[in-house]
């Protein structure tokens, strides 16, 4: 094993290929050659002890379709650790050599966390094609949006034709259904070479019900000492843990390594269980900065307790990660502009003062109760950049959590998407944008899995059940009418149109200009480095003052509800620099924007809020006029 790059899988050497698989449960294990070069064949490998089986098999190169034959069964298996599954999870494995691809992007340094504005994107449904080819060709305008990084779900090969990756079962395989893996690297190569960094989300804290191999080589892959919300837990402090522990650390340098990857985000952290002297997510963030070398990596996690502990250092009894999803920042601005508090969105009231809150310290239950889960949630975050926290107005699992799948903009007013839109990409968190939510897109974004049909009615139950909790949702007008998750017709109609940004230029233009904002004005572009205050104006308005140097602040008011007049205005907040007053810089209210006009912020009298906006403003001379 000592001139592997990864414990396990089938790896090309001078003398042919290198296959080991750990199989515990198994008295032998025979590799199968199926197609390709050295096929017809069947070879034994050898057993090293502790449940390892290796073999250099000469004459077998890239190409070679394979499985594994345990104990003599009838019926072969894929590798667990195969890089490429061209007939799906249930089909042989392929050797693939992966330092043939020609890599042009030698200089590329990596992505830091400082002003990063990610893009959330699912392959299949983000071109028509539903390709890496497909979505590489959108490349170029994503960065001339503004995007600095892609945030990629899951791609780990799945079962079906098409689904959202989140039940990928060969954890080292990106899927078929978007190309081959030098397809991927071309991905990753194309957006490197345009200055946009690539993070993989990816899942494990479970496996998916359908191709799932893993327990036939040995039950020691899963635990049943947790309760996950997903099926059986991943074994990464049971007994036979250790070779657990070395695959998945193992598969997370391997995308940094072999696809040139910039970091991933780590599904659901909380149901990654492990009572080890080093957490298993620890053990991933090293290995993924070992695996980056001199480029700079990126890990974020996903942590519905909010258990910032993921952010302290490991000396800290920290897991050293870069950053964190915030849903408090989500639910909070999406009470507040549609008015809705259903189900999980009961715990917010989408006030000012919470949208202060959540920009100034980024989750808003740091240990208080959650009403709707009936116990404490959350953590402090005292001592944590703004910067640290991934905000977003639109996700998908949040899209896709409604009875239609509909974007935020056709949930509320013209004017209040424009201003929280204002509030996520001008405050100091790390922004995350939803594809197509740049330019308002007409499509959907619903749950879609394609199964078997008996899995297939299991998930459209559950889908049902989980939905279930939202009262609007569980009428019979409603529950009647939810799109069938196994259909296509779901699928497709997920499927973005990028020609919307053509037909809806007003919101494009919108997200445009406020990148570009964010990007070069000096103060937006230090998120909060100089210090970030807030304060209460009104139920539904707030204003946010970002401190820059010498006194080069920045004032970002925002107003969700009614038009509001201030006199007085006793708000130190308001207070201009000494000698300098207020000049508007950027409103929502711009007509490139669909707006419809604005009147002076401050006009020496009184101050007046245009309702459903938001406004930038910045210090001039007292002799400065308004342009």
């Amino acid at each position: 094993m000592a001139d592997r790059k990864l414990p396990v899988g089938a790896e090309l050497k001078a003398q042919g290929v290198s296959f080991r698989v750990w199989a515990p449960a198994a008295p032998s294990v025979d590799v199968i050659l199926e197609s390709g070069p050295g096929s017809p064949a069947a070879l034994a490998l050898d057993p090293e002890g502790d449940g390892y089986f290796s073999a250099v098999v000469a004459g077998a190169g890239a190409g070679t379709r394979y499985r594994f034959r345990l104990g003599g069964a009838e019926r072969g298996l894929p590798d667990p650790a195969s890089r490429f599954q061209p007939e799906g999870p249930h089909g042989p494995s392929e050797v693939v050599d992966a330092a043939a691809f020609e890599w042009s992007d030698g200089s590329w340094g990596g992505v830091a966390l400082a002003g990063q504005v990610l893009y959330e994107m699912h392959v299949g449904t983000f071109s028509r094609e539903g390709t890496w080819a497909g979505a590489a060709g959108e490349l170029a305008e994503l960065a001339r949006l503004g995007v600095t990084a892609i945030e990629l779900m899951p791609v780990a090969e799945f079962a079906g034709r098409f689904g959202w990756g989140y039940d990928g079962v060969d954890l080292f395989a990106p899927t078929r259904l978007y190309g081959r893996p030098d397809d991927f690297r071309r991905f990753v190569d194309r957006a490197h070479a345009l200055g946009i960094g690539v993070v993989l989300d990816v899942v494990y804290n479970h496996l998916g019900p359908d191709g799932n191999h893993l327990r036939t080589f040995t039950p020691a892959y899963f635990t049943d000492r947790y309760d996950n919300e997903w099926g059986d837990a991943i074994n990464f402090d049971g007994p036979d843990s250790g070779p657990v522990r070395e695959f998945v650390t193992a598969n997370a340098g391997y995308w940094i390594d072999e696809f040139h990857l910039d970091g991933l985000r780590l599904d659901a952290t909380q149901q990654m269980f492990d009572t080890s002297p080093e957490h298993v997510i620890t053990a991933i963030a090293r290995r993924v900065r070992e695996a980056g070398g001199r480029r700079s990596t990126l890990v974020i996690a996903e942590n519905e307790p909010q258990q910032t502990r993921l952010l302290r250092p490991p000396a800290q009894g920290g897991h050293g990660l870069d950053a964190m999803w915030t849903d408090d920042f989500h639910h909070a601005a999406r009470v507040a502009v549609t008015g809705r508090r259903e189900a999980y969105y009961s715990d917010y009231r989408g006030t000012a003062q919470e949208l202060v809150s959540v920009v100034k310290r980024g989750y808003l239950y740091q240990g208080q109760r959650s009403a709707w889960q009936g116990k404490r949630r959350g953590s402090p975050t005292v001592g944590i950049e703004p910067a640290r926290f991934v905000a977003y107005l639109q996700n998908h699992d949040q899209v896709a959590n409604s009875a239609r799948g509909e974007r935020l903009h056709a949930l509320t007013s013209p004017g209040r998407f424009r201003a929280s839109t204002a509030l996520l990409l001008l405050a100091p968190l790390t922004p995350m944008l939803f594809q197509g939510q740049e330019f308002g897109a007409s499509t959907p974004f619903l749950f879609f899995a394609d199964h078997t049909p008996e899995l297939a009615r299991s998930v459209r139950r559950g889908r049902a059940e989980f939905l279930h909790q939202f009262p609007s949702i569980a009428t019979p007008e409603i529950h009647g009418r939810l799109a069938d998750p196994s259909s296509p017709e779901t699928f497709e109609a997920s499927r973005l149109d990028v020609s919307e940004r053509e037909a809806h230029a007003e919101i494009y233009a919108l997200h445009t200009d406020l990148l570009r904002m964010r990007r070069d004005d000096p103060v937006f572009s230090r998120q909060g480095a100089h210090g970030i205050d807030g304060g209460v104006l009104g139920a539904d308005a707030f204003v946010l003052r970002l401190f820059g140097a010498d006194g080069d602040d920045r004032l970002l008011v925002v107003n969700l509800g009614d038009e509001l007049t201030l006199s007085p205005a006793p708000e130190p907040l308001l207070a201009p620099p000494e000698g300098r007053r207020w000049e508007i810089a950027w409103t929502s209210e711009h007509p490139r924007y669909g707006g419809s006009g604005w009147a002076p912020l401050d006009d020496q009298e009184q101050w007046r809020l245009a309702a459903h906006a938001a406004c930038v403003a910045r210090p001039v001379d007292e002799t400065t006029h308004d342009g």
